[in-house]
């Protein structure tokens, strides 16, 4: 079987021409890996779940535009969920795969229920870590800080960071703060701005999203938490499994815990009787 482990690849979104940064490894059913808000795909790495997964899954780990090595628009609806939908099939087309196993962690969740909802063809499984088929307004305010918008314009990232670990009392571990640091502050601003409007998947639909899947919520994470279970009563091949402890910002990491979940939920779905 054909091993992928190149460098970074691109695809471009038909619409607007924004690239699209990509990497693959290892060798298998594709896996689409989407990281969250303000983070990259460098996160699948850094956490463990690349070294855990590439020896039976081909990983395709996606740089969300305004993120990562991905371009980074400046307008408010260059950030159009229609259009993040957009990138990720131009990375299905250039990886050339037709469906695949997807995990999303936070908007890379979110994103998942709306490939789901509107692409169900594309996908062999969803996993959503820490995500809602929900965003609206005052969603980055209460996972942030409320001056976020205000820290981003005036102070770049580095305010950003320093009123983040002001609101919650804690101490951002280094791979987050590294991640934090490389975005383009006014990108962050616009992408944000967005998804303050965006509206989500209507609750109406779950109960025709046919996709199998796991959904993973810390119990910490009391709005992430609620609607992942709501989610899983409503879709019909859904199961909400806790993670006991767990806020929004480290739901994936320590991943040995969320490994264990995700891994027999993908060999599941994997197994010859399920393809």
């Amino acid at each position: 079987m054909h091993r992928h482990d190149g460098g970074v690849s691109e695809a471009f979104n038909p619409v607007d021409g924004t690239r699209i940064a990509f990497q693959e490894t290892g060798s298998g059913i594709p896996l689409v890996m989407v990281h969250g808000s303000a983070l990259s795909r460098a996160i699948w790495r850094g956490f463990g779940y690349v070294r855990a997964l590439k020896d039976d899954y081909r990983l395709i780990l996606v740089d969300m535009r305004g993120h990562g090595l991905s371009g980074k628009p400046h307008g408010r609806d260059d950030y159009a969920m229609s259009l993040v939908i957009g990138d990720l099939l131009a990375v299905y087309e250039a990886a050339g795969i037709d469906a695949a196993h997807y995990l999303g962690y936070s908007f890379g969740a979110r994103v998942g229920f709306t490939l789901a909802e509107t692409h169900p063809e594309r996908l062999l499984s969803f996993i959503s870590a820490g995500g809602s088929y929900r965003i609206g307004s005052g969603v980055v305010s209460s996972l942030f800080f409320p001056g976020y918008d205000e820290a981003l314009g005036s102070g770049g990232m580095q305010a950003f960071v320093d009123g983040w670990e002001a609101e919650a009392g804690v101490t951002l571990d280094a791979a987050t703060v590294n991640a934090f640091l490389a975005n383009d502050p006014m990108a962050l601003q616009a992408y944000f701005r967005r998804l303050d409007v965006e509206e989500g998947v209507d609750e109406a639909r779950l109960p025709s999203i046919q996709t199998p899947s796991l959904l993973l919520a810390g119990t910490d994470d009391r709005g992430r938490y609620r609607d992942s279970e709501r989610a899983a009563a409503l879709m019909p091949h859904a199961r909400f499994e806790p993670l006991p402890g767990r806020g929004h910002g480290d739901t994936l990491f320590p991943s040995g815990p969320v490994l264990d979940l995700v891994r027999p939920f993908l060999a599941e779905q994997s197994s010859p009787q399920r393809r």
